[in-house]
């Protein structure tokens, strides 16, 4: 992913489908047409917002393209209008969101080791772009967010970022390896759902 519209093109694709999983989320809730819109835009483009203030690239490209803005809104829209066929909307957020946390790790990632950013500063920012929007989306949503319970979620954009960062450091990076990258984490997550996998939790404290 070395030419120049590679890493728009999947940040495009990560915006689209986290705005599908915010939007969806919003009209599980029966939000209004622009609380599912708001929403859309939040979960899209809060992670790359969050990415691009860290490493120091203003303003953000949420603001300084209008194709990220466009894509969250009309992909939020649409599903506000199409979610009679979307069945079952809860698996469906979970999936979407699945994909955008591994798209978005990728290109977090990738930003970051482009703007000269250690390898373990790089590791954090991919996890942070990969999370920030899920965060926002279910702050806004009411939930907890998934980030903070006990569900395979962090860990996942976390262990992505660490083979992204090995990929470049060892010239391996490129469309096919990086692809499988996003692909490996999408497929991490939804088998963590679907096996129940937990991180560990602290025990409760004893009665008096």
């Amino acid at each position: 992913m070395t030419g120049s519209y590679g890493p728009l093109v999947a940040d495009l694709i990560g915006v689209a489908v986290f705005a599908a999983s915010g939007g969806s989320a919003a009209v599980g809730k029966r939000l209004d047409l622009f609380g599912v819109a708001f929403v859309g835009f939040t979960a899209a483009l809060g992670g790359g917002i969050l990415r691009d203030l860290v490493i120091g690239s203003v303003p953000p490209l949420a603001f300084a393209d209008w194709r990220y803005v466009v894509t969250a809104v009309v992909v939020s829209v649409a599903v506000f209008w199409l979610h009679p066929q979307l069945y079952r909307v809860r698996r469906t957020v979970l999936v979407l969101d699945a994909a955008g946390l591994g798209l978005f790790t990728v290109t977090g990632t990738l930003k970051a080791l482009d703007a000269n950013v250690p390898a373990v500063g790089a590791c954090l920012v991919g996890m942070l772009s990969a999370i920030g929007g899920g965060l926002a989306r279910d702050l806004l949503t009411a939930e907890i967010p998934v980030v903070l319970q006990r569900e395979i979620y962090a860990i996942v954009a976390l262990g992505g970022a660490v083979a992204v960062t090995l990929l470049v450091r060892f010239d391996g990076a490129n469309l096919v390896t990086l692809s499988a990258a996003a692909v490996g984490m999408t497929g991490a997550r939804l088998l963590a759902l679907y096996r129940r996998w937990s991180a560990p939790v602290a025990a409760p404290p004893p009665r008096p």
